[in-house]
């Protein structure tokens, strides 16, 4: 495995190949897809993983939670999954899948990487990445000694394009049509709450991460289907933890106290259904965070930080 610098000073990044992957509809042939593991550099420092997994339309550039993680005791890492972020490559439908379970390739991928210089492997997964490795620790509890999810996608909350078309209709369009586009309005509330350049703090690249990706019927199929999965029972072995801000506002008009609430989720649907994940499962609300809990203002990410310190000193053991 050869690594190379990344774009983030202090990290560096190798592309696991996914030869078996074949292209969607509309999708160039002869352009590789790809997922890239990001890490923390200097790496190997520790017996200790953790492995991140973005959200939906996002990429790796949360280094602050990476420093914090390495703090007490962790070497970091990140995937960004096929058609996202730093493995968005020419023609690929961005963001695009038919089923979440097919990112097991990626994250097995990258499970086998570090386990070759690790004991213990902590997954945290955001938003529709809490979705993902919720359903992959339900497979692979055996695989990772803890599961962090920060404000995980576990319930749809009536999303306008379900209210339009329905269940039933999303998936017969999901099956024939996968690669449809749903044209819905992009409020635009997340990079107003979060980006440097509209009064918010991060300064993240708006091409790996924009107001505008295309939703398309396939890919929300595999998400509906996702979420009756989590309904059932996940039965998930290891320790979760789940992060959430104490409220939410879907808006349809911005205003300046949307910067402390979760604009994206229904934050009460989502902590009662994390209770279906696993046997112990330490749910924390706190207070005036956003949607992406560790972006919040930084008295607010600080309680989120402690809370992770807090739970991985009560509930993920050191390796013998």
């Amino acid at each position: 495995m050869r690594w190379h610098p990344d774009f983030l000073d202090g990290y560096e990044s190798t592309d696991l190949a996914l030869p078996d992957v074949r292209p969607a509809a509309g999708e160039p042939a002869d352009v590789e897809m790809v997922a890239t593991l990001v890490r923390r550099t200097p790496a190997e420092r520790h017996r200790r993983a953790v492995l991140y997994v973005h959200g939906w339309n996002d990429y790796f550039f949360q280094t602050h939670l990476a420093d914090h993680l390495t703090d007490i005791g962790f070497d970091f890492y990140a995937i960004d999954l096929r058609r996202y972020g730093r493995s968005l490559r020419r023609g690929h439908l961005r963001g695009f899948i038919t089923d979440l379970d097919d990112y097991g390739l990626e994250l097995v991928a990258a499970a086998d990487a570090i386990a070759e210089n690790h004991d213990q492997l902590v997954l945290m997964g955001h938003s529709t990445g809490g979705l993902i490795t919720s359903l992959w620790a339900g497979k692979n509890s055996g695989r990772i000694d803890g599961l962090i999810l920060n404000a995980p996608w576990l319930d749809l909350q009536g999303l306008a394009m379900v209210r339009t078309l329905g269940s039933p209709v999303i998936e017969a369009l999901g099956s024939s049509l996968p690669t449809s586009v749903l044209r819905l309005p992009e409020s635009g509330f997340t990079a107003r709450a979060l980006h440097s350049s509209l009064g918010g703090e991060w300064d993240y690249d708006l091409d790996l991460k924009t107001s505008s990706a295309p939703i398309r019927v396939g890919w929300l199929r595999a998400i509906l289907l996702g979420h009756q999965r989590v309904a059932a029972g996940l039965h998930i072995e290891p320790p979760i933890l789940v992060l959430a801000s104490s409220a939410s506002e879907l808006a349809r008009r911005w205003h300046e106290g949307l910067r402390t609430v979760d604009t994206v989720l229904d934050v009460d649907k989502i902590t009662r259904r994390a209770t279906q994940l696993g046997r112990c499962v330490t749910i924390v609300r706190v207070d005036e965070a956003l949607h992406d809990v560790i972006l919040s203002a930084p008295n607010v990410r600080k309680i989120a930080m402690d809370e992770i310190s807090r739970w991985i000193d009560g509930y993920v053991q050191h390796p013998q």
